[in-house]
């Protein structure tokens, strides 16, 4: 799976758990090694990150002699480097939405062919409840592979006659990934002889299937470990909440539309679900970045509804004083550019706000915002916030790293974080009133979304045994 989120080791897994450090070391090098002897003298380049990855998890699983792989598509599917497989057991497609536009096409019909490039001849698929006209290129895709496609039923009818399933992960939109999952699973258990879980009919590809809907799969009566897998099931950075003290961070790696709007739904019920008090014991930050081509003030203009009183942005960079952690590092963005794309969002955050022209409780005067504080060496850390032509009633700040947003936002109350530095405290009125409501309040509730990245970074620091 891709990508990973404190430790690149999570991109491989066998029985649920990361590969040992011994054995990634081991296999790391001599695939490495295997390809440097090999390699084409006129083409000297070895295989790019995620593409020499693939290729080490592929040979990760067939040394270990794993019985079933399980592969995640890198982007897309028709040219990524994990479709090579040419007889997998079963194939399956998950929610569409928008997403590497640049590479993928910026319509969800461009987006459904790129992902119906996984099915192969005679190989059953499945796919979930999709919006007409990607459905339809999903169909005509299985037509050209000469592939059967089927609906997953919605997860209710997998319940009829049973106590309703239990999901490990919130959110209404899993209900769908987990019906997927059910008949992926069911599909691989039918090959190896298992009975009872229903009949799925032969759909042979056929013109005759143009213009007619997806046959739709039958459900079954899960197995008693179907349904402890779907209990049991938990995933890092996917709604996920860590309750540290008066602070709650609630972590979801959400980056497009379709799932920026699960997340809000989902933070909306497990953190807002009674409104706000206006007496100073809530306060709730934002804690955002976004990267790619990926259209930040859609994504933001999602998010208005939570009635955040700080927005705080940074890049996914750790730290920026020490050297980064190398699984986080990314050689491909400099923090020049990262901080420049922060300051977008910022004055995007910022106009959202305005136009909206909501009052916000926590400042007592408005407090007029202006330029960008440069960095001292007494201070030792770096504020940016917006020049603004008039009042602003809700600050929104920028940070060069999230050692430093997250230090802010938790104001040394939170037991995993070492409170900011004395000689760091920001002098700006922005900062300075907003931490003292941090300080003060009965409970602090962060969201950090819009990047799976900053996710992991965010991770990596609010509980430290991931990186063991």
């Amino acid at each position: 799976s891709s990508p990973h989120l404190v430790q690149v080791r999570e991109r491989i897994r066998i029985n649920g758990q990361p590969i040992s450090k011994d054995l990634f070391n081991k296999y790391f090098w001599l695939v490495y090694n295997r390809l440097e002897e090999t390699k084409d003298l006129v083409h000297t380049s070895m295989p790019a990150y995620f593409r020499f990855l693939t290729i080490m998890a592929f040979h990760v699983f067939l040394q270990e002699k794993v019985d079933l792989a399980v592969v995640e598509v890198g982007i897309g599917g028709a040219y990524d480097c994990t479709n090579i497989i040419r007889a997998p057991v079963v194939c399956g497609v998950s929610a569409l939405g928008i997403d590497h536009t640049s590479i993928l096409g910026d319509t969800m019909e461009k987006i459904a062919w790129q992902k119906g490039g996984i099915f192969k001849p005679g190989v059953p698929a499945f796919t979930v409840s999709q919006p007409e006209r990607p459905l339809e290129v999903l169909r005509e895709r299985a037509q050209e592979r000469k592939c059967p496609l089927y609906l997953c039923p919605e997860l209710d009818e997998f319940e009829e006659g049973c106590q309703a399933l239990e999901l490990g992960l919130a959110g209404a939109h899993q209900r769908s990934n987990a019906a997927l999952a059910l008949q992926l699973a069911r599909t691989w258990l039918q090959r190896h002889g298992c009975q009872g879980l229903g009949e799925l009919k032969e759909v042979p590809p056929s013109p005759e299937l143009a213009g007619r809907s997806v046959p739709l799969a039958p459900a079954f009566r899960p197995t008693d470990a179907m349904i402890q897998g779907l209990r049991d099931t938990e995933w890092l950075g996917r709604t996920q909440v860590l309750c540290h003290g008066p602070v709650t961070w609630y972590l979801d790696g959400a980056h497009t539309t379709s799932s920026i709007q699960a997340c809000v739904r989902w933070f909306r019920q497990a953190a807002l679900n009674q409104d706000k008090l206006h007496d100073g014991s809530e306060v709730r930050v934002l804690l955002f970045n976004a990267t790619g081509d990926r259209d930040t003030a859609a994504l933001l203009k999602l998010l208005l509804p939570c009635h955040f009183d700080y927005a705080v942005f940074c890049p996914n960079f750790t730290e920026v004083s020490v050297p980064n952690n190398a699984d986080q590092q990314n050689f491909n963005v400099t923090l020049e550019n990262a901080l420049t794309r922060c300051l977008e969002n910022q004055r995007t955050w910022t106009r959202l706000l305005e136009e909206k022209g909501g009052q916000d409780p926590w400042l007592p005067a408005p407090l007029r915002v202006g330029g960008l504080l440069q960095p001292t060496p007494a201070r030792g850390s770096l504020l940016l916030v917006p020049p603004a032509p008039r009042p602003l009633n809700s600050p929104a700040l920028v940070f060069p790293c999230l050692a430093q947003a997250l230090r802010w936002v938790a104001q040394g109350r939170d037991p995993h974080l070492a409170a900011p530095a004395a000689s760091g405290a920001h002098t700006h009125p922005a900062a300075s009133s907003g931490a003292v409501l941090l300080r003060e309040a009965t409970a602090v509730r962060v969201l950090v979304t819009g990047s799976l990245h900053l996710v992991g970074g965010a991770l990596r620091l609010l509980d430290p045994t991931l990186s063991q």
